[in-house]
């Protein structure tokens, strides 16, 4: 006899549905027959497209994270956040100056920032979002860099921000300054880089393109890790 499947009630937009326990909230949409144009985005937590904001049923307490990660709970209230515009400075590179006042010149709104902490509570990756806003009204790009590595610009932050702020797209700036400027060169992947061009993994690659997803996953798997250099 086939194990029989829980089932958990939900609410989309307010609507009740019923949904296998363990799904993750963007496949409980589709279960549910929402067809995910946008805001499904690479489904492995890494793009941010799928920022969610949910409560519970009797709790009115905001509650935000990533659609293909978090999973369904009973008496879930859900919803997507619709697209909203977020400010974001246009730049060359190559004509910046890695430090503070470059980041204020380009985003002076950075300075009304009050400390009120939204942002770190909102992100669904546990990023100290006012630290790293507090590295860059101090100018110090490396910290910003460090503190944002792990940011996939799910724009949850900038939702939260009484003052309007949009701290991902300073974030990006810095890593940007940072990797280019200031981030030590590494003879390594120079090399590689010159081998890439020289066309030296031009046949691995084709044959790569060639094989479906599960060869693809194994040799993944059973890959050579160089060590770091």
């Amino acid at each position: 006899m086939a194990e029989q499947v829980q089932m958990i009630d939900i609410y989309i937009m307010g609507k009740h549905y019923q949904v296998p326990e363990g799904l993750t909230i963007l496949t409980a949409l589709e279960y549910c027959g929402y067809r995910m144009i946008r805001g499904c985005g690479c489904r492995a937590g890494f793009c941010g497209a799928c920022a969610t904001v949910y409560n519970f049923k009797n709790d009115p307490q905001l509650r935000y994270d990533l659609a293909c990660q978090k999973t369904v709970e009973q008496d879930m209230y859900l919803t997507q956040i619709p697209f909203f515009p977020a400010a974001k400075a246009l730049y060359n590179l190559e004509e910046l100056k890695p430090d503070g006042e470059q980041v204020l010149a380009l985003y002076p709104d950075l300075e009304k920032c009050f400390g009120c902490n939204t942002c770190t509570k909102t992100c669904p990756q546990d990023l100290e979002v006012m630290w790293f806003m507090s590295d860059a009204l101090r100018g110090d790009i490396r910290e910003v860099a460090n503190k944002s590595f792990d940011c996939v610009m799910c724009g949850l932050c900038a939702a939260r921000c009484p003052q309007g702020l949009v701290p991902y797209n300073y974030a990006l700036l810095c890593r940007r300054l940072y990797g280019h400027y200031l981030a030590p060169a590494s003879k390594h992947l120079e090399d590689r880089i010159a081998e890439i061009e020289a066309g030296k993994f031009d046949a691995e690659i084709e044959e790569l393109k060639r094989m479906d997803e599960s060869e693809l996953r194994r040799r993944y798997a059973q890959r050579e890790i160089e060590p770091a250099y």
